[in-house]
């Protein structure tokens, strides 16, 4: 039986902003548009703790996009058109059950409520900025898609850290980077302000997958090539799942 808490003690904005799922198995539940559902927080993961919170489908029913990763780390997370992948360090992403458990995941329903194209040449760094703008808000949570071909595309996948789990920043350290180069792909995730740390990662936090399905993982850095749009939705609310004690 899966129940819900409150992870954190939230504040200010972010506070507003916080919903609790109501007590329920992984069944499918019909999503509020622009609510952020989500399993542990990023602050989970860096005390650090890689044990597995809940099955995917307790919050990938019914949403579209989203990341995250896997029980001891085991593979980075990305949730593309409702289907869920794995991206182990071998770069190959596959479709995983919905009884594999994650330490973290956020998923949203994604509705865009503005679509902008991306000017050629523009990096991953720059991107925050254009999402304050078309978000037209500086805090709180923005659900974004980017999506086109990139000149340049660097991805990565960890190795799994089993308990005893050494330091996040030390596993990452360990990472393999993907190049993916001139390719077509699909980059989500979530922008984050300030009025948010701890929930998710801190700024713009994404995930990827080729259009094909052939290669992806966390981003890492990125360019636009000429074709490439931005999509986002700005967050409304979140909604926090862990276990029962």
């Amino acid at each position: 039986m899966i129940r819900t808490r409150n992870l954190l003690a939230l504040t200010g904005a972010l506070a507003a902003l916080v919903g609790l799922l109501a007590a329920a198995g992984p069944e499918s539940r019909a999503h509020s548009d622009g609510a952020l559902h989500q399993v542990g927080t990023y602050e989970y993961l860096t005390q650090p703790d890689f044990t597995g919170l809940a099955p995917v489908s307790a919050i990938a029913n019914g949403n579209t996009i989203g990341l995250g990763t896997f029980t001891d780390l085991d593979g980075e997370l990305v949730m593309l058109g409702g289907e869920v992948y794995r991206v182990r360090p071998d770069g190959v992403p596959r479709i995983v059950p919905g009884d594999a458990t994650t330490p973290f995941m956020q998923a949203v329903r994604f509705q865009p409520t503005r679509n902008t194209p991306v000017a050629p040449g523009t990096t991953c760094e720059q991107l925050p900025t254009l999402i304050n703008q078309a978000a037209e808000q500086a805090n709180g949570i923005v659900a974004v898609r980017v999506r086109g071909t990139f000149d340049e595309l660097t991805t990565r996948s960890i190795n799994a850290d089993p308990a005893p789990y050494q330091p996040l920043s030390q596993t990452i350290a360990e990472q393999t980077t993907f190049d993916l180069d001139g390719r077509r792909a699909a980059l989500v995730g979530f922008w984050q302000g300030k009025d948010a740390l701890g929930v998710g990662q801190d700024g713009l936090h994404l995930h990827g997958l080729t259009v094909d399905r052939t290669a992806g993982g966390h981003v890492l850095s990125c360019t636009a090539s000429s074709d490439v749009q931005l999509s986002i939705q700005p967050v409304t609310e979140v909604k926090l799942l862990t276990p029962a004690n």
